[in-house]
């Protein structure tokens, strides 16, 4: 009885702690415990006016300096850090970071404005490029940016400069930096381009978080299933033995399961790497990403909110090329090659081989009515006919960006009732399969 009653116990113990962890995976899954530091630095910075201030403030970084300066109306040209106070640890959920040596997105994101307060306020390219290398606190970044300054001191042109390091900016930067510095609209552009990399981040980021949640939560759920079928069910096994009553067929199952996790765990450990190998392979082939982006936007929950995803990027990008001056057709060249759907991909390439041709853009979406509804080939059609197709694009974008903030709010909301759901229904299989035998041989005793 003594070996029943703790049998019971160790699987009401781990019942009871699944629901505390999957609250915890859940909530808490993307939360990083770092060290605060508060630092006293002293700075030079200029004011609208272009004179320059000197003074100290407190700040945890360089970035948040510049931030409480720029409430300010004051804009950080350099920073010495004078002393360093350790505080307590808390809990930060990080938006974005660098690692190996990688310049984040919103590093970008902060030199395109900052350079652009900077330009705009007299300050010249040179100048201008030397506070940014000091602000920064990437040491990969902080060489690019003095590589950028060497080529731009010898003559080159900012874009010519930038071309070198295009694995870190990009087709798009690149180019609108380009036509920027024609038509001597390079302040505008750099505003532009903050715009755009600040909008396709949240836009990524919305959408991310909306897949991690119940990844996260179905990890760890199956993480606890095999603690369950490694640890209780092998003990619960001798129980039932001693028992000598009939099992259920959930039983038998639960226990068939577990013996065979434990005796051969090594295949199941080979044959999942395998499979993630093996899929990881097949995407990366254009066939393989053809059918996994075909079968991504045709899934029931998922697929819309990603034909909006593609569609929000489409439009804002397409219309910041060419609201900086760049070609119709190199503008859908380069959305084409930043697209990740292939689908989107292939489209948009069609697009720029009939404008060639002399054929306008939305009859070739027309084309593809699953990826571009009416509503989306009318507008673009309307913005060709008037000349406003990038102010039109631009009223697309942002419709479509404010349908994915919907989009993954609601998705959240049917989201979390389904996976509870399914862990209800997991907690109920192991408690029937478990607690029902037990109960019923202790009633024949």
């Amino acid at each position: 009885m003594s070996v029943i009653t703790k049998s019971i116990n160790q699987y009401l113990y781990v019942s009871t702690s699944i629901g505390y962890v999957l609250i915890l995976a859940s909530r808490y899954s993307l939360i990083l415990i770092v060290s605060n530091y508060t630092v006293l630095f002293e700075y030079s910075a200029v004011n609208k006016d272009g004179n320059k201030t000197k003074g100290e403030e407190s700040a945890e970084g360089e970035r948040e300096l510049a931030l409480k300066l720029r409430s300010q109306n004051l804009l950080l040209v350099e920073s010495w850090e004078k002393g360093r106070q350790k505080n307590a640890w808390r809990f930060n959920v990080p938006g974005s970071f660098s690692i190996f040596g990688r310049v984040s997105l919103v590093e970008k994101i902060n030199f395109s404005r900052n350079l652009a307060v900077m330009v705009g306020a007299g300050l010249s390219l040179t100048k201008s490029l030397n506070a940014m290398a000091n602000q920064t606190t990437n040491s990969q970044f902080k060489k690019v940016i003095s590589d950028i300054i060497e080529n731009v001191t010898k003559g080159k042109s900012f874009a010519d400069s930038l071309t070198p390091h295009k694995k870190i900016f990009g087709d798009i930067f690149i180019n609108m930096i380009a036509a920027g510095e024609i038509s001597g609209r390079l302040e505008k552009t750099l505003i532009l381009l903050a715009k755009q990399m600040k909008r396709d981040y949240d836009l990524r980021s919305r959408v991310r978080g909306a897949m991690i949640y119940p990844a996260v939560v179905l990890s760890v759920l199956v993480i606890i299933a095999i603690l369950m079928l490694t640890y209780v069910v092998p003990t619960l096994t001798d129980v039932f033995s001693e028992l000598g009553t009939e099992l259920p067929v959930t039983t038998r199952m639960l226990i068939s399961s577990s013996d065979f996790l434990m005796h051969h765990y090594l295949i199941l450990l080979v044959a999942f790497i395998g499979t993630v190998v093996s899929f990881m392979k097949l995407v990366k082939t254009a066939r393989g990403k053809e059918i996994f982006d075909t079968i991504i936007v045709r899934m029931p929950i998922f697929g819309p909110l990603i034909l909006k995803f593609n569609l929000a990027r489409f439009s804002r990008t397409f219309s910041s090329l060419i609201s900086s001056g760049v070609t119709i057709t190199k503008s859908l060249d380069i959305t084409s090659s930043v697209i990740g759907n292939v689908l989107y991909r292939r489209s948009i390439a069609q697009a720029s081989e009939e404008i060639q041709k002399g054929r306008p853009i939305n009859g070739t979406l027309k084309r593809h009515p699953r990826l571009y509804p009416p509503m989306f080939t009318q507008t673009i059609e309307v913005g060709e006919e008037t000349g406003t197709i990038a102010r039109m694009l631009l009223r697309l974008a942002i419709f479509y960006e404010d349908e994915v903030t919907t989009a993954t709010k609601n998705l959240s909301t049917l989201i979390e009732p389904l996976l509870m759901i399914f862990i209800g229904g997991a907690v109920g299989f192991f408690a029937i399969s478990i607690i029902q035998p037990i109960y019923g041989g202790l009633g024949g005793l």
